[in-house]
């Protein structure tokens, strides 16, 4: 019986281990058939080749220290690549190592897009071999292939489960394909050796699916004539490359000279000039940027490179003019030999003579004018109010020469017809002229004039106006006779400075002048207290006191007056002692 038992315990185990091996065997064959097809197919032939495009790249912060490292690869045989974004933020420099090892520092971006996570740039190379970009979308269920860098052996494949469109030519590729976080920005390739896509980071190393963006996505991306506000190009200190085309690349540097630092708009002029050297565009840009530098003969050496290049002389030569002109306005103290008002006109009206243009006419006028040449500036800027020109700006322009040439009632008439380019309501453009109409009447003594215009600048400028303005109109309105309005103004002054002791001052002088001698005494007291060494507000206080026939407290004060230096208060207290 015991013999049988141990008979039967040992068939049962048997029995029990058979089971467990296949068991076992089921689920190594179920694990082969889903790695199969990722390293079943033959490596294709151009293997070796491809694997020669595909780097690694590091970058860098500006005190050197590594940022981030990812992979990516050549689509262009003069250094053009792509690869991820991510490591790029916040770089100020980058640098390509190839299968071979060599090392080549990226030179400058050529695009990027933060959604899909990619850049494109140029390295610094004589020739690079690319790979070929599909230029279709593959369809879903046919083969991929991942090239990861220095890998000829054993690549793995997988079909395309999804591609789905972006942009109606772009393809997001889903692929039966479990990939390593060290694969991401690694090309992903059809059998024939086309570049689809660059793998993207994977949800979890443990997925079997992976995702790739579309290569020729990528190699869309470009720097336009506005990228220079492009937020995800500033996450990157590294340079960006010029647009592609003169048209743009000009409006890039446009929207540069306000927007970036001097040295690094100095840097994009002299790569505009490297990639566009037959434009006379980047010379003139150059050279504005020079001059601006005082640094006038390399402005002349670029400006006369400008004229042999251009086509249409008129235009360098205007952009000369003005730029002589300016200089001897602004920088006179600062000689250059062959440099001065003479020359700018000599250029404005050969230009003129080539192709006339209102803008050129209106240059002459201002170096006629810096000239003192007043009758012939004169002459211009009226002939440019039957132009496209600014009417207002013109008008004023005139105006001016009859200012200098003490012709008031002329000036007054042309400040006239400047505003009358304008209707009321009026809109902020007219400010400045109202202002300039204002003090002109001011000067020419009529006052409540000049009151009606200031009171239409308060509308305009409502945000702007600030203590000095109601003290210039108070000025405006005691000439005028506006008593009240005037008192109103300089509390509006003082309330927006109450610590400035002219405001007050001129508020006690007002008081007396209208016989309102306690509240002179009052701003004359606030005005002690703030400057207690100032002669204003003794001499106002003992005034206002004498007037008010307390001679008793007010001969000391303009005695005080008298000692801390006022002029008039002698004469006062004669006059009351």
């Amino acid at each position: 019986m015991k013999n049988n038992k141990e008979m039967n315990n040992k068939k049962g185990m048997t029995r029990t281990k058979n089971m467990k091996y296949k068991v076992l065997r089921g689920i190594i064959l179920i694990c082969l058939l889903v790695l199969l097809p990722q390293y079943s197919k033959a490596q294709p032939s151009w293997v070796k080749k491809a694997s020669k495009s595909v780097f690694t790249v590091k970058t860098f912060s500006a005190d050197g220290l590594l940022i981030g490292s990812t992979n990516g690869f050549f689509i262009g045989e003069k250094g053009e690549a792509v690869s991820n974004f991510s490591p790029f933020k916040g770089a100020a420099r980058a640098l390509v190592i190839d299968a071979s090892g060599k090392e080549m520092p990226v030179e400058c971006i050529l695009g990027a897009n933060d959604m899909y996570d990619i850049v494109k740039f140029r390295v610094s190379a004589s020739k690079t071999q690319p790979l070929t970009i599909s230029g279709s979308i593959a369809p879903v269920g046919t083969n991929a292939w991942l090239l990861p860098f220095r890998e000829t052996k054993k690549l793995k494949s997988g079909a395309i489960r999804k591609a789905e469109t972006f942009q109606e030519n772009y393809a997001y590729y889903t692929v039966a394909m479990q990939t390593q976080e060290s694969t991401v920005s690694c090309p992903l390739l059809n059998d024939a050796g086309e570049v689809l896509g660059l793998m993207q980071q994977p949800a979890s190393e443990k997925d079997t699916l992976s995702y790739a963006v579309s290569a020729l996505f990528a190699d869309s991306l470009k720097i336009s004539g506005l990228s220079i506000n492009d937020p995800t190009l500033k996450m990157t200190s590294i340079k960006k490359d010029l647009p592609p085309t003169l048209k743009d690349a000009n409006l890039y540097v446009y929207m540069a000279s306000s927007q970036t630092d001097s040295a690094t708009y100095v840097n994009i002029l002299n790569d505009f000039i490297r990639k566009f050297p037959d434009a006379p565009d980047g010379y003139v840009y150059r050279a504005q940027s020079l001059s601006a530098a005082r640094d006038y003969a390399n402005a002349e050496s670029d400006m006369e490179k400008a004229l042999k290049l251009a086509k249409d002389k008129d235009d360098v030569l205007f952009n000369y003019a003005r730029m002589i002109y300016q200089k001897e306005i602004f920088h006179e103290d600062k000689s250059y030999e062959g440099w001065n008002l003479d020359k700018a006109l000599s250029m404005i009206q050969e230009a003129s003579s080539i192709n006339p243009q209102p803008a050129y006419r209106q240059v002459e006028g201002n170096i006629l004018f810096a000239q003192k040449k007043y009758d012939e500036a004169y002459t211009v800027f009226t002939g440019l109010t039957n132009t496209n020109m600014d009417k207002a700006e013109m008008w004023y322009a005139a105006a001016r020469c009859k200012e200098m040439q003490k012709d008031t009632t002329a000036m007054l008439a042309l400040l006239d017809s400047t505003m009358n380019t304008f209707t009321k309501p009026y809109l902020k453009e007219a400010a400045p002229y109202l202002w300039a109409r204002a003090n002109a009447k001011m000067d020419a003594r009529k006052y409540r004039e000049a009151v009606n215009d200031l009171n239409d600048y308060e509308q305009l400028m409502a945000a702007q106006i600030n203590a000095r303005f109601y003290y210039i109109r108070s000025q405006a309105e005691v000439e005028g006779r506006l008593y009240q309005q005037a008192l109103n103004d300089l509390t509006r002054a003082i309330n927006m400075e109450p610590k400035e002791t002219l405001y007050l001052a001129e508020k006690a002088s007002l008081h007396i002048r209208v016989g309102q001698y306690q509240e002179a005494i009052e701003s004359a007291e606030e005005c002690i207290a703030l400057e207690p060494q100032g002669s204003d507000g003794y001499l106002f206080k003992g005034l206002a006191q004498c007037l008010k026939g307390d001679k008793k407290n007010g001969i000391p004060n303009l005695q005080k007056a008298k000692e801390l230096g006022d002029p008039q208060a002698e004469g006062l207290i004669g006059k009351y002692k």
